[in-house]
């Protein structure tokens, strides 16, 4: 069998603090920091890791949860899905904000990037914070999956000049479509910024991206990282 062209490896971002890493097969270009869902740097977490980055892109997945359960990788259900929730429930906004100022800077740091653009990209509790990301650092670009508790920090808003993607599902049991309205809303309201999009993918329920759940939504997961990965191609590039 052929090995991956994609390389990748834990580094370190802070003290105490790793990510992974993956490299695409030219070995270098414009970052990403992807943000995990709550169930920390897992397998799907480290495969969406290597699909961005054999789409070009040099991705780190910063670990979290590192101050409770370093490299901690949890599966959807049972207990793991409990523990899941306990440790986003112990996740403060000051660890989140310092956790992504971290990651962001360390990406930037990179040889690999070489002072290109970088994005922010997430999914579930990363996608709330891939819009702090846009609304607190230099990023170039973000793209929030399904960010649960983005329409409760639309104060934020005003304060993103990168473009923004968004992607929701139409029943999502966690985000209704009246929240995905005030996002759009908010982010249309923003003077002299640069645009934003927002899809709602029809008959799609939370977590539609990952082929590891059962909310799985192919054509929606296929539709939306096509739309992903051009609307980063456009800016980061």
């Amino acid at each position: 069998m052929t090995p991956s062209p994609v390389r990748s490896q834990w580094i370190d971002i802070a003290p105490g603090c790793a990510g992974c890493l993956a490299l695409p097969p030219a070995g270098r270009g414009p970052g990403i920091v992807l943000f995990q869902e709550i169930f920390g740097v897992n397998a799907h977490i480290r495969a969406v890791a290597e699909q961005y980055a054999l789409d070009g892109f040099v991705v780190l997945a910063p670990d979290i949860f590192w101050r409770q359960a370093p490299r901690v990788d949890l599966g959807y259900e049972g207990a793991d899905r409990q523990r899941a929730f306990a440790l986003m429930q112990a996740y403060t906004p000051a660890q989140a904000s310092a956790d992504i100022a971290a990651a962001v800077a360390a990406l930037r740091a990179r040889p690999e990037v070489g002072g290109a653009r970088v994005g922010a990209l997430g999914y579930c509790m990363g996608g709330r914070m891939a819009y702090l990301a846009a609304a607190g650092t230099d990023v170039d670009a973000a793209v929030a999956f399904y960010g649960g508790g983005i329409h409760q920090q639309l104060e934020r808003a005003a304060a993103i000049r990168c473009p923004v993607q968004f992607h929701y599902a139409e029943r999502d049991e966690h985000i209704p479509l009246a929240a995905v309205e005030q996002v759009r809303q908010a982010m249309a309201a923003r003077a002299g910024a640069a645009a934003a999009e927002l899809h709602v993918y029809a008959g799609a329920t939370h977590g539609f991206n990952c082929w590891a759940r059962a909310s799985y939504h192919a054509p929606s997961a296929a539709l939306a990282h096509g739309r992903a990965t051009a609307f980063l191609a456009a800016t980061l590039f």
